[in-house]
């Protein structure tokens, strides 16, 4: 019975809307993503033992409408035109399958994917790291300290899921959408 509440699959998924009401460009960026027609329950960081890694699309069919579903979400906003908006769900996987790892949500302002989406990988990577007991040099880029963990060994995979979109030029409301999706064995 317990297990059943332990997710032993997991996918990635993003989305962008855009509407004059901001609850609109929420549901649309929702329907961008895939996941507008389920009830969404935000839950916190952490990557379940012996969870899988899914396609979006393998995700989806397994989803009923109106079903409850756990999510990881990160979103951001704005109706400032041309502002840059990003969210991002990042993910840290130990090596050992037996152990839980990390999840983070990162929302930003003026910052492209790659610089969203390397933040919110090294946030779970140092969640993930202090839990192993590595030491983490916040002194050092994350491509330093992802390759001193590739060579540690006890970090197996680390990666992202980023959407970034540029404000509606007339004003209206720019959601972006970023998450993961866990779902039941």
């Amino acid at each position: 019975m317990m297990r059943m509440f332990v997710p032993g699959r997991m996918f990635f998924t993003k989305g962008v809307g855009r509407h004059k009401e901001k609850l609109a460009s929420f549901e649309l960026g929702l329907r961008d993503a895939g996941i507008a027609p389920y009830n969404l329950v935000r839950v916190s960081s952490i990557f379940p033992p012996r969870c899988r890694v899914i396609g979006r699309k393998q995700g989806l069919k397994m989803l009923q409408p109106g079903q409850i579903v756990f999510v990881v979400l990160a979103d951001n906003a704005t109706n400032e035109p041309n502002r840059l908006v990003a969210s991002s769900v990042g993910v840290a996987i130990p090596a050992d399958k037996d152990q839980f790892g990390y999840l983070s949500e990162h929302h930003s302002y003026g910052e492209t994917d790659t610089i969203a989406g390397d933040y919110a990988e090294d946030l779970a990577a140092i969640m993930l790291a202090t839990t192993l007991g590595i030491d983490v040099d916040q002194k050092l880029r994350w491509v330093e300290r992802k390759e001193i963990w590739k060579l540690d060994g006890r970090i197996v995979r680390t990666t992202h899921m980023t959407q970034s979109a540029i404000g509606d030029k007339n004003g209206e409301w720019t959601t972006t959408i970023s998450a993961a999706v866990l779902l039941p064995e």
